[in-house]
């Protein structure tokens, strides 16, 4: 027997006088270095600045080391498990030093948040993004179920670059490379966060990260200044 569920909901927002900004996009997008020149305009002006990532590299964390294991391939686990690692560390990451901050007033820039979980998801998935059970599978597992325990950032950028400049930059980068830094499932990444976005239109704030690094802070900032 099937059933046939409908509902509307909302995301938990930012309750706190702190700003929660978020960068998202595929590898090799700038996220990075973007995060450190926001961080730079905010504490010019006197802010307090908490810059993060997720997942969190902190090897001194038992979640956050498996999954620095993983990602660069030194162990293995299977794809839906590996996909509830990064659920169980985003959750301590959220109550650990996002939610804290945020109540101090403090200004949190992160790379990534919960809404990766979808186009990074997709990655050790046959079907495609257009599937409808991919679609009920992935919201259910990694957006929905998570609404009423994340807060939604204040404002998500989208570096929004071409695969073959994302995998240039990747490939002109110094560190290990990791198990997603490649073509094919970076072009799957890429999908997942186009449909994202046709989905949460309202929640994405679009950047052309093909311009030159002070070109799109420029644009960032602007957005943020609004």
């Amino acid at each position: 027997m099937k059933y046939h569920i409908e509902f509307d909901i909302d995301f938990k927002r930012n309750p706190y006088k702190g700003l929660y900004i978020v960068l998202e996009g595929i590898d090799g997008s700038g996220k990075t270095t973007q995060v450190e020149f926001i961080k730079k305009y905010f504490e010019e002006r006197g802010r307090e600045v908490v810059t993060t990532r997720e997942p969190r590299k902190d090897k001194r964390s038992l979640i956050g080391k498996l999954i620095q294991e993983v990602l660069y391939g030194q162990t293995g686990i299977s794809p839906i498990a590996f996909q509830y690692l990064f659920s169980a560390d985003r959750q301590m990451h959220h109550e650990e030093v996002v939610i804290p901050a945020l109540k101090e007033g403090k200004v949190v820039i992160s790379d990534r948040c919960y809404w990766s979980a979808i186009p990074y998801g997709l990655l050790d998935k046959e079907e495609s993004v257009e599937s409808g059970a991919i679609k009920r599978s992935l919201v259910a597992q990694s957006i929905l179920s998570f609404y009423h325990q994340f807060i939604v950032p204040d404002v998500t950028f989208y570096l929004d670059v071409k695969l073959k400049t994302a995998l240039e930059r990747i490939a002109s980068g110094d560190g290990a490379k990791e198990i997603y830094e490649d073509g094919a499932k970076l072009k799957r990444a890429i999908k997942g966060y186009e449909w994202l976005m046709k989905e949460f239109p309202k929640e994405f704030t679009v950047i052309n990260a093909e311009q030159a690094v002070e070109k799109v802070t420029e644009d960032i900032l602007r957005r943020i200044k609004k």
